[in-house]
């Protein structure tokens, strides 16, 4: 098996039905999806009891784990195989908001590693397309004093103190560990973050379930990870119209945004690292190891660290978001 030329992966997609989803990763990103109100599209995960599945090639069938065991570093990377003992270190989403998520916060690697959580959780949001009244919440609009915080929290009046930014399709946001923050309403966005479950919901707008039950909250795990300081600039700057735009550079991923119109051809011979492709529009064909693999709107490749030489073509025009990691 080890002699197989590796090419552009794709996996199985695993939904997941939220009390906040909606049909958008099916009416927007062409999803077959199940029944139920959808959140999230997890398109490659190596989080226990969710590990992708290979669906294209002579690898069909075959998860993600098999795949680290059974090619290591030509898969993952020398240094990301080493760094991450084996663990695949990125969750990649597709998630529709059709009803405000919780207003929740993510610990750091320190809090996650002290309790026994596994990794912490930094993320990033690219938004795909969202309602005309849209908005989300990063932060604190100024530093708050916790007794602030707990008596608003008390008197269901948080938001009065929450950073609430409205949204357009294209922008970026950056989620470290600590920052308050929730999707709201009418949002869909692909998700870059560490291979983390881990959410500390502090408050659920007090909606139930279909059996009149509310979710879990986590008020003190909460109080010991958030960062109290004003968030001064909750978007990330960048050139909507450059052809290659850096959106996010990380101890933990760096994410591009790259629009073509003609073959572009990547070199990856210095990277030590996997790539991960996301369809935002349009359609590519990417080949390499003389193996060919499109990616359309909502679909996402996982290209081998040993794919080092990358021809693609798109169908008109087309864009897509890369990720990797950096050392």
């Amino acid at each position: 098996m080890n002699k197989i030329e590796l090419y552009p992966l794709k996996f199985q997609p695993i939904f997941k039905e939220t009390l906040w989803g909606g049909r958008k990763l099916e009416t927007k990103l062409n999803k077959n999806l199940p029944e139920g109100k959808i959140g999230e599209s997890w398109e490659i995960s190596g989080v226990k009891n969710n590990i992708s599945v290979v669906s294209n090639g002579i690898l069909a069938g075959k998860t993600l784990d098999y795949l680290i065991e059974t090619f290591g570093a030509k898969l993952l990377g020398h240094k990301i195989l080493e760094r991450f003992n084996g663990a695949f270190p990125l969750l990649i989403k597709f998630i529709d908001a059709a009803e405000d998520l919780s207003v929740q916060v993510h610990p750091d690697d320190s809090f996650a590693e002290k309790n026994a959580l596994g990794f912490g959780k930094t993320e990033m949001w690219y938004v795909i397309d969202c309602d005309n009244d849209a908005s989300l919440i990063s932060g604190f609009k100024h530093a708050t004093y916790k007794a602030d915080y707990l008596e608003k929290l008390e008197s269901k009046s948080l938001s009065e103190l929450l950073n609430r930014v409205e949204v357009s399709a294209g922008d970026v946001f950056f989620i470290p560990p600590g920052r308050v923050h929730t999707i709201g309403k009418g949002i869909l966005l692909a998700e870059i973050q560490q291979s983390s479950d881990i959410t500390f919901r502090i408050y659920d707008w007090d909606r139930t379930d279909k059996n009149g039950k509310t979710r879990e909250l986590h008020f003190d795990d909460a109080m010991n990870v958030l960062d109290f300081g004003a968030c001064r600039e909750a978007k990330t700057r960048y050139d909507l119209f450059n052809e290659n735009a850096e959106l996010c550079k990380s101890n933990y991923f760096t994410v591009n945004k790259i629009q073509i119109s003609k073959p572009l051809y990547k070199h990856y011979t210095e990277f030590d690292s996997f790539i991960i492709l996301m369809g935002i529009a349009g359609e590519i064909t990417v080949t390499t190891n003389e193996i060919s693999e499109t990616l359309s709107v909502g679909e996402t490749i996982l290209l081998p660290a040993d794919c080092k030489q990358v021809t693609i073509l798109p169908t008109d025009k087309a864009k897509f978001l890369e990720i990797y990691i950096e050392f």
